[in-house]
């Protein structure tokens, strides 16, 4: 179990960063409770990674205050990384030592006791005991992805954060990584996790929504979705990708989005887009209204932000 402390694990407020004239992360607050996992969710170049940076000591915000694991973001970073686990996009392993090497180096920068017997611990916990003598460079993504996980665990830290740690993990190995996240929290452990994958954004406890440095929702799956205020009509029939295009050009619908044979089209008004779907609600098509689900929402949200970055022209 994970030793005692606040009751959030994270609790920030107001935390903005600047690089330039540019505000990559914009007066955000977010809670996040011991033992949970939250989804961090947005675009790319939305300041995500920025965020998490600023969490785990690497950056100081320009603005705003909080508590990681309550120490003070601004001037305990050093402690701050001392307990926290944090796995980047890219591996950043040796991929020239073998898994063992690669943990114990690990081991040894954060000082841990008993070194070799966390060491085998971890490879034991991970299933990676067998190819322990192995080069980390010669892993598929999954097994890479397995022990860059042991070597932000080896440790034992409070808090993890993880950048679309599945990103080109294939699906058993992402099922596989989700279930020890899982067990993870059950012992206590705090996980923020950013991901573009809309089927492990449901598997968080909670989840918070990032476009271009602005918070725009957060709450559980439930709340995020009926915070958008999102209506959803399904359609099916012939021809629908040409159907798409003259749906987009009627009044009161804001995206039109295809799922497999089907069409996801959503407004924020139901009239409005009952008015709009009249010509598609008689044979050969049929037409009926859906919950939204949370890929619907998030591509309503993407497309109702602006990129910070872009031009003022664009």
């Amino acid at each position: 179990m994970i030793a005692n402390g606040p009751s959030l694990a994270i609790d920030v407020h107001g935390v903005t960063k600047r690089f330039g004239t540019r505000t990559v992360v914009n007066s955000i607050g977010l809670e996040v409770t011991r033992g949970e996992i939250y989804g961090f969710l947005g675009p790319n170049g939305s300041g995500k990674t920025t965020f998490l940076r600023i969490l785990c000591g690497l950056l100081t915000p320009d603005s705003g205050s909080g508590t990681c694991l309550g120490l003070d973001l601004s001037t305990q970073g050093r402690e701050i990384r001392r307990r926290v686990g944090y796995m980047t996009q890219k591996f950043s392993l040796y991929e020239d030592l073998t898994l063992k090497e690669n943990l114990d180096f690990v081991a040894r920068i954060f000082e841990v006791p008993n070194r070799r017997a966390a060491v085998a611990a971890s490879l034991e916990r991970l299933g990676l005991a067998d190819r322990q003598n192995q080069l980390a460079g010669v892993l598929s993504g999954g097994w890479k992805q397995r022990l860059a996980l042991a070597s932000c665990l080896i440790h034992s830290p409070e808090l993890l954060l993880l950048d679309e740690p599945t990103a080109g993990v294939d699906p058993k190995a992402r099922r596989d990584f989700w279930e020890e996240l899982h067990r993870l929290a059950a012992d206590g452990l705090t996980v923020l996790i950013t991901t573009h994958y809309m089927d492990e954004a449901e598997r968080c406890h909670r989840l918070a929504y990032i476009a271009y440095g602005n918070l725009l929702v957060r709450g559980t799956v439930a709340q995020v979705i009926e915070q958008t205020h999102l209506v959803t009509f399904e359609i099916s029939g012939p021809g629908l990708m040409a159907e798409a295009d003259r749906i987009r050009t009627r009044p009161g619908i804001l995206q039109v989005a295809a799922f497999g044979t089907r069409l996801h089209v959503s407004g924020s008004d139901a009239e409005a887009l009952k008015h709009a779907l009249v010509p598609w609600t008689g044979e050969p098509f049929h037409c009926k209204r859906v919950a939204p689900g949370l890929e619907d929402v998030f591509i309503h949200l993407m497309d109702g932000a602006r990129d910070n970055f872009a031009s003022p022209e664009s």
